[in-house]
């Protein structure tokens, strides 16, 4: 059932997606007088699709391979290889007998549907959700650090205090995406009172993915909120306000270690040091098949966590920088990318690693914020400049307006069949990036 769904919220969020972008492509070409033949849903590959029908001169339908969609749009070369049109005169309807300029705006018509539609997903988000941030000057017990995190010699108990001596205003900034993708950066830590630098590799995100947990998060003691009914914790005896600082004579500082410590002993029988008030009392307990002996945490921060709600018109502008953020770090994630500072193995996921983002539950704020992540990448991948993309066409007729005359069907032939083996052997790479993570799990 949680496969069904994650494979649900991706096809629903696809669908989307997909056809808004073709619609942009659509709406341009019909704009301009230009006849188009096809507008799909996902690919019906090998002439096989689910559903069609026919309208005016153009034929919608939904293909079987839910792996994008396409337009296609008379008199033009694209992924459909489609050269019998070329063998006549260009007709008024044809794309090929439009002028460059227009022919442009057909081709960034898709990519700008997906950057609106992540803008408008990003300003209803503020707007109707809000935000909830943590000021990083309440995180009082500091942090707990990670795999990574402990690889990068951050030690639980840190207080962060700000980013290359620049002072940060909430918890959540520390985890940005632009501070992961940076060069040069270093966190501003208090150690023991004292002041000290910790820094980050420029291949800090491959670490991340392959472990795929945070650098950090905020400590939390480990002190009881409650204890469930009928789990170990509570056959043993342990209450509400209990404290425990030790397992097995391992000492335990924070809730984090203990979560992290407890699955250890799945099925076991352990020693518990638990303070109560001022008393020190030990508890045996037999820790679950699961790992789990059923207790929640007191949050020392949910009174100190400031819910942020925003009016349409300041939503518009937050969400707005909101996106472009976004995608200035799809624009930095691709240079390290090219540079070879990032690890395409580690960083490049198919459909099947971008559904599990969704989670087994249909959470609909965190449906739609993917939603428009996805139509903010969309649109950055479209516009990269590889033959068979909307970039790679657009490169093609910004040519063809410098020289002032068209590159020859020939030459866009050979860089369509090349575009697509360029696309063709990234889709292979990317399912096999999903697969080997599934498999090495």
């Amino acid at each position: 059932m949680d496969k069904l769904i994650m494979a649900g919220q991706i096809i629903l969020a696809l669908a989307i997606l997909v056809t808004l972008h073709e619609l942009g492509h659509f709406a341009a070409a019909r704009m301009f007088g230009i006849k188009v033949e096809k507008f799909y849903l996902f690919f019906d590959a090998w002439g096989k699709k689910l559903f069609s029908f026919k309208y005016k001169d153009t034929e919608y339908g939904i293909g079987w391979l839910p792996l994008g969609g396409y337009v296609k749009i008379a008199g033009m070369i694209d992924e459909s290889m489609d050269t019998d049109q070329l063998k006549s005169e260009p007709q008024p309807w044809e794309f090929r007998s439009k002028p460059a300029w227009q022919r442009l705006i057909v081709m960034i018509g898709g990519v700008t549907v997906n950057l609106i539609l992540g803008i408008i997903i990003s300003i209803c988000i503020l707007w109707g959700y809000g935000e909830k941030k943590l000021p990083l000057e309440k995180v009082k017990y500091g942090i707990y650090p990670y795999v990574v995190g402990k690889e990068m010699k951050f030690q639980e108990g840190d207080v962060i205090t700000g980013i290359n001596g620049k002072k940060v205003e909430f918890f959540q900034d520390l985890k940005k995406p632009s501070v992961i993708l940076g060069d040069g950066i270093y966190f501003d830590v208090i150690r023991n009172q004292e002041n000290i630098k910790v820094s980050l590799p420029s291949n800090i995100s491959d670490r991340i993915s392959d472990k795929k947990e945070p650098l950090f998060d905020y400590l939390i003691p480990c002190v009881f909120d409650s204890i469930i009914v009928g789990m170990p914790a509570e056959k043993a005896g342990l209450k509400k306000g209990d404290q425990v600082i030790a397992i097995n004579d391992t000492a335990i500082k924070s809730y984090n270690t203990f979560a992290e410590k407890v699955p250890l002993y799945a099925g076991k029988a352990c020693n518990f040091k638990v303070l109560r008030g001022n008393d020190t009392i030990d508890f045996k307990i037999n820790v679950n098949k699961e790992g789990k002996v059923g207790t929640h945490p007191a949050d020392p921060y949910e009174k100190d966590i400031i819910k942020l709600k925003y009016s349409l018109g300041k939503s518009i502008p937050l969400g707005t920088s909101l996106a472009f953020e976004t995608l200035a770090d799809q624009l930095t994630g691709m240079k390290k990318l090219v540079s070879g500072k990032i690890d395409p193995r580690k960083s490049l996921q198919g459909p099947i690693g971008i559904a599990a983002l969704f989670g087994p539950e249909w959470i609909w704020f965190r449906f739609w914020t993917l939603t428009g992540l996805l139509s903010l990448i969309l649109a950055f991948m479209n516009l990269l400049p590889i033959p068979a993309l909307d970039g790679g066409h657009v490169v093609f007729l910004i040519i063809e307006m410098i020289i002032r005359r068209p590159l020859s069907d020939k030459f866009m032939q050979v860089m369509q069949v090349i575009g697509m083996v360029i696309l063709l052997s990234l889709m292979v790479f990317a399912f096999g990036n999903d697969f080997y993570r599934i498999f090495t799990k």
